[in-house]
């Protein structure tokens, strides 16, 4: 798939998550086979009032490459002013504008899914950010507020128009937010609509999900969201069944421990271990889930305080299933 004049050599993506897809996620996605990673979203604004925290959040270390930078808001010219600091001061190969984040916090500020409601203002910040950066610009977003008002279509060729150069479509509207099934059918209707490349997005965690995706969707890539939690092996999966039918088994128990444990040295590395460590508890709790004793193992993980912590627990999820 080519984005602009980018080449990406795989069919899967990972979908920037907010407060999960951070450096050490990315990175590790990146080396099993991801065609590209997202930043976690950063408000435009909070970027151009110099917000620490939101210039953190902008940064791609060298392993993460391709990569793209993901900024939100609602004025034109803040997320244009936003974009173009950004491209003077950060490497990256895309820039992402957010329109389909449903988070009340987010679309309570009218960013996010809430430009769902605002077709020509949704435009009109692509058409800013596109004329102010010289990076190929996409933008995500679901196919619309509610089930009674679909503008993906609608809003995909106006985007196409002002010179946007591909589109990651969520098969939800902002109301359904993860519950019910990926309408495959709107996205399909986005596809059909653009000449730009249109990536699908929603319930791809494998092999199979991802090629039926691609099938019945017409779409040139998938998007990796919750499917890679605990998972970022699920690229690697990915990629063999689009290219030859392969099908990948989970990783034994003790690998999947393994991958845990370099995961949160990741985490420490960029973050600390203070800070890191309850971090990883997330993470630790997904790459555990569906294991023998995982229930019993919750409360441990909402103690870790330290990477000899985490050892331990992996040491006894192990051991609890050879029982």
């Amino acid at each position: 798939m080519r984005i602009g004049s980018l080449e990406l050599s795989g069919s899967a993506v990972l979908a920037p998550l907010a407060g999960v897809s951070d450096r050490a996620m990315r990175e590790l996605c990146l080396s099993y086979g991801a065609a590209m990673v997202t930043t976690e979203m950063v408000s435009a604004k909070g970027y151009t009032m110099r917000d620490r925290k939101s210039k953190e959040l902008l940064r791609l270390s060298d392993l993460e490459h391709p990569g793209a930078i993901q900024l939100f808001g609602y004025d034109p010219d803040t997320v244009a002013e936003a974009a173009k600091a950004a491209s003077d001061e950060f490497s990256f190969e895309t820039l992402d504008l957010n329109m389909g984040c449903p988070a009340p916090k987010i679309t309570g500020n009218r960013g996010g899914s809430s430009l769902l409601k605002d077709v020509p203002l949704a435009v009109d910040i692509a058409a800013a950010v596109v004329k102010a950066v010289d990076k190929p610009v996409t933008v995500k977003m679901r196919t619309g507020w509610d089930p009674e008002h679909l503008v993906c279509v609608d809003l995909a060729k106006r985007l196409e128009d002002v010179g946007v150069a591909a589109l990651t479509v969520h098969g939800r509207t902002k109301e359904q937010m993860y519950a019910p099934p990926v309408d495959r059918n709107s996205i399909r209707a986005v596809v059909e609509a653009v000449s730009i490349p249109v990536i699908a997005n929603g319930d791809v965690r494998d092999g199979p999900s991802a090629k039926s995706m691609l099938e019945e969707t017409g779409a040139a890539a998938v998007m990796v969201g919750r499917g890679a939690m605990g998972r970022p092996w699920c690229f690697q999966q990915i990629n063999a069944y689009l290219k030859d039918g392969t099908v990948l088994p989970e990783p034994p128990l003790e690998e999947r421990m393994e991958v845990l444990l370099r995961h949160a040295e990741k985490i420490v590395q960029y973050k600390g271990e203070y800070i890191g460590m309850r971090e990883t508890r997330k993470h630790a709790a997904w790459y555990i889930k569906g294991t023998r004793g995982a229930a019993q193992f919750r409360a441990d993980v909402g103690r870790l305080s330290t990477l000899e912590d985490l050892t331990v627990l992996t040491e006894k999820v192990i051991t609890m299933s050879k029982v």
